[in-house]
């Protein structure tokens, strides 16, 4: 069975009340100085944290270390997630973070979607027998529907598997004239790159929304790359959704356009419809 460790730091924080007084100098000296605490020997944190060697490896126990090399194993490991993810975030504009993350987003991925091949996706999306989807994770699983929801009233066959096991499944099960779109913004989700890979070897077609360079992107037919531009304000949800959903867009736009007179009659009955049900003036969206 394959155990994953918790957040060191998180542990030293709920145990906190339960050490001994020596080794809560030992807690708060990593809490102001953790690059000094990863590094250092036993006795420089002993000497730093004015106690005694004995109560360093005592604390390292404490929280569930087997001892002091375990202890700084753990805290190079919050390290190395990130010093955004230790320090405070200062005094930020809410409202405006989310719109300026916003606007920066989609500048830089509209450059990557101009040079990307848009044309070859949608040949091969228009051409397809049915088309799936497949997302794993917050993001993507919630994009993976986005497109469904995008296609389906334009009159395509598609499906969206938006979970870890059910893309593997579907993905054994695909002939040539389907096509598999991918998404992961990281592009290392394991569940979705073996996925698109068994969709591979049954002649299946695969247009990656995805990360340039990475293992998605390599299995794909197509990518439309997304570069996700990360800031270090982290209370700020993922600004990757942007890009992958204006991409989405861009494919919808496509394929309805290509089709005009199709999707103008789909549209107008799903119009119909929606009006019939709730009323409303005649600029209400579609089902959104």
């Amino acid at each position: 069975m394959v155990t994953q460790d918790i957040d060191i730091l998180s542990r030293i924080t709920s145990d906190f009340a339960g050490l001994r007084d020596a080794e809560k100098k030992v807690a708060e000296l990593i809490f102001a100085d953790i690059d000094f605490v990863s590094e250092a020997s036993i006795g420089d944190i002993a000497a730093r944290a004015d106690v005694s060697d004995a109560s360093v490896t005592r604390f390292a126990r404490a929280v569930g270390c087997q001892n002091v090399r375990d202890l700084k194993l753990r805290l190079a490991r919050a390290l190395a997630a990130g010093r955004r993810f230790i320090q405070d975030a200062g005094d930020t504009d809410g409202l405006g973070a989310v719109y300026d993350i916003a606007t920066q987003t989609l500048e830089v991925n509209r450059e990557l979607m101009e040079q990307a091949d848009v044309a070859g996706a949608i040949e091969l999306l228009d051409g397809a027998r049915q088309i799936l989807v497949f997302g794993a994770g917050g993001g993507s699983t919630m994009l993976a529907q986005e497109l469904q929801f995008r296609l389906v009233r334009l009159g395509y066959a598609i499906s969206a598997y938006p979970q870890s096991l059910l893309p593997r499944m579907v993905a054994s099960t695909l002939e040539p004239d389907d096509v598999v779109v991918t998404l992961s913004v990281s592009g290392y989700t394991p569940e979705i790159v073996e996925s698109a890979q068994i969709a591979r070897q049954y002649g299946a077609r695969v247009v990656a929304i995805t990360a340039n360079g990475s293992p998605l992107a390599e299995t794909a037919d197509v990518v439309l790359p997304v570069a996700a531009r990360e800031t270090d304000f982290i209370y700020h949800p993922s600004a990757s959704r942007y890009a992958v959903l204006a991409a989405i867009d861009v494919l919808a736009l496509e394929l309805a356009l290509r089709h005009q007179d199709r999707s103008r009659d789909k549209l107008r009955r799903l119009k119909i419809t929606l009006d019939a049900h709730r009323g409303g003036d005649n600029r209400q969206p579609l089902g959104d």
